[in-house]
């Protein structure tokens, strides 16, 4: 209902949209025209609908649709057999007991360059014996210079190995370590593998910090380990996509003296081969989003089908050819673009209790009592989902469908907080607010659709949930890191970062300094949680490692711009052209 306030004649206020701390009694003590006015006036006045304001996609469908790729996979097996030989032979010859720290820069160079898949169990017996020899012993762990104890800790600890942070002795290590840049960078590196209440390690992470970012300051070292340092001060390894430190450190490993060339070739000729895979799961896709027409008919939301795909890659770059993680992935993404903008932007209160419900009732019979715009939206969600749970149902034959449509009802009715939350001004505690957003960000219902909608056995013991409410918190928090200013500008409900502010009574700074120490917790809890996960041999580790990426994706993509998904520029314009459609020369 519209009510005209007496101070402003003609003016039409809607109780969603107006001063927030005002309510209804204040609106309706200030009416002076009679009820059967306000009526027709209620009947005849357009709906007003807040606006993002983003931009249209800059990917159109003719352009997608004429991507080609020449690295065809079968046009270079003979290349790509011959190249993966050749370092599997550098593999065997690196001795993991006379020279271990050569050994282990050989693995981390593996995973940067994004080639270690193609040598998994090559790494899990280099590491094996690392460990044994050189780390499981305490006496052993004395005569390893820093370089070798901070890589070793690192990779070891990432592939699910117990080493204990002891083996990083800070009295022994402040005393040299500032003439060790190389020990000072991989210290850096491994103290982000800390779990809850090692002490050490986040000594390690304060004094290394500071160390490096006066190396920095005063351009001290050789151009090759500035830029290694600059890098890693932006954000750490663990915190980087696979996919995109690829795509930097192939460029990095170029420029090295001591480069390896069939690493390179294999790195380059690898990457290229994936982007044509790419490239034909994104036509692919690039038909759906055509055919389902929301970018033409729900012009409010975000049309973003690329970015979407990008994360999707970020999620998991390895698999064949329209690979199903990748698009269910982006699938899932683009349909919450809009859905999500549909709930925060677009939607009344009342339109969207009506779409939530029907959501609820997953009947489309029932679709009729909703406008226009939500017949498209529900209609288009609901052929998708079911779709794919029938695709499920006659490739694995599972019946999915009941709990996917619990994971769509759970999203939507937190959707549904949010918006009244919005419309009666409420601010909530930061505890409340995080609680509801860790699931309205939609990490949680991606990956349980990829579970459910991709898993050969639902009947096993879910063991991935913990890490994925990790993950999930550390998007969430990223994401209002770089946008929630401009949404509160725009009147949406406060973000955690306000939320802490009305709390608390901090400032804007010591606010953004409190969310970013919440990250750094939240990605303690998630190591342990990826630890247990390679420890156990989980058959849903895959799982656990896409949740985490979606979370690394979301700190590459907020520390870019302010809203680079939203509204994305030309950086991150650059960046998907050199992941989707540039190969590496």
């Amino acid at each position: 209902m519209s009510l005209i306030c007496n101070s402003c004649p003609g003016h039409i206020f809607h109780p969603s949209y107006g001063k927030r701390t005002r309510n209804m009694a204040t609106y309706q003590a200030r009416l002076y025209v009679t009820q059967p006015v306000i009526n027709a006036i209620a009947t005849s006045a357009p709906t007003f609908r807040r606006s993002a304001n983003y931009p249209p996609s800059i990917w159109s469908y003719d352009y997608l649709q004429s991507l080609s790729n020449n690295f065809v996979a079968k046009n270079y097996e003979t290349k790509l057999h011959t190249l993966k030989e050749s370092v599997r032979l550098l593999i065997f010859e690196s001795s993991v007991v006379d020279d271990p720290l050569s050994a282990l820069e050989l693995v981390d160079d593996l995973q940067r360059l994004g080639i270690s898949y193609h040598f998994n169990e090559e790494i899990r017996s280099v590491l094996k014996m690392i460990y044994a020899y050189h780390f499981k012993a305490y006496d052993n762990r004395h005569k390893l210079n820093l370089t070798l104890k901070a890589l070793g800790f690192r990779l070891l600890r990432q592939h699910g190995y117990n080493v204990p942070q002891e083996i990083i002795e800070m009295g022994n290590i402040m005393a040299d370590v500032e003439e060790d840049m190389v020990g000072m960078l991989n210290l850096y590196e491994a103290s982000f593998f800390g779990v809850e209440n090692e002490n050490i390690l986040d000594e390690a992470r304060e004094f290394t910090t500071k160390c490096l970012r006066e190396k920095i300051e005063n351009n001290i070292g050789d151009e090759s380990i500035l830029m290694l340092i600059s890098h890693a001060l932006e954000l750490p390894l663990l915190w980087r996509v696979p996919r995109f430190e690829a795509m930097w450190f192939i460029e990095a490993y170029r420029r090295r003296s001591n480069k390896k060339s069939s690493l390179l070739e294999l790195a380059e000729l690898d990457f290229n081969i994936l982007q044509g895979v790419h490239q034909e799961d994104l036509k692919n896709l690039s038909r759906w989003w055509e055919g389902l027409g929301w970018h033409k008919k729900l012009s409010f939301g975000r049309d973003r089908l690329v970015e979407s795909f990008m994360w999707s890659v970020g999620a998991s770059y390895q698999a064949s050819t329209l690979d199903v993680t990748r698009t269910t992935i982006t699938k899932v993404i683009s349909l919450v673009n809009v859905i999500d903008d549909m709930y925060d932007v677009y939607g009344t209160l009342d339109e969207l209790e009506q779409f939530t419900n029907i959501v609820r009732r997953w009947d489309v019979n029932a679709i009729e009592e909703l406008p226009h715009y939500m017949k498209i939206c529900f209609l288009g969600l609901y052929n998708t989902i079911n779709e794919m749970a029938y695709n499920t149902l006659t490739n694995r034959e599972l019946l999915v469908i009941p709990h996917v449509k619990k994971l769509w009802i759970d999203y939507c009715e937190a959707n549904l907080v949010e918006a009244r939350w919005f419309n009666s001004g409420y601010t909530p505690t930061l505890e409340e607010y995080l609680k509801n957003s860790c699931v309205t960000i939609s990490l949680p219902l991606i990956i349980s659709n990829l579970y459910f909608l991709t898993s050969s056995d639902i009947t096993g013991e879910v063991t991935w949930q913990n890490a994925v409410q990790c993950s999930a918190m550390i998007l969430r928090l990223a994401d209002d890191l770089g946008t929630s200013m401009a949404e509160h500008k725009r009147g949406d409900i406060p973000k955690s970062i306000q939320c802490y502010m009305h709390e608390s009574g901090a400032c804007e700074e010591k606010a953004r300094e409190h969310i970013k120490k919440l990250i750094m917790e939240t990605w303690k809890k998630l190591n342990k949680e990826r630890v247990s996960s390679s420890i156990n041999c989980s058959s849903s580790s895959h799982v656990v490692e896409y949740a985490t990426n979606l979370g690394r994706m979301a700190q590459f993509t907020y520390q870019l711009n302010d809203d680079a998904f939203g509204s994305p520029d030309e950086c991150y314009k650059s960046h998907a052209i050199s992941l989707l459609f540039k190969p590496k020369s």
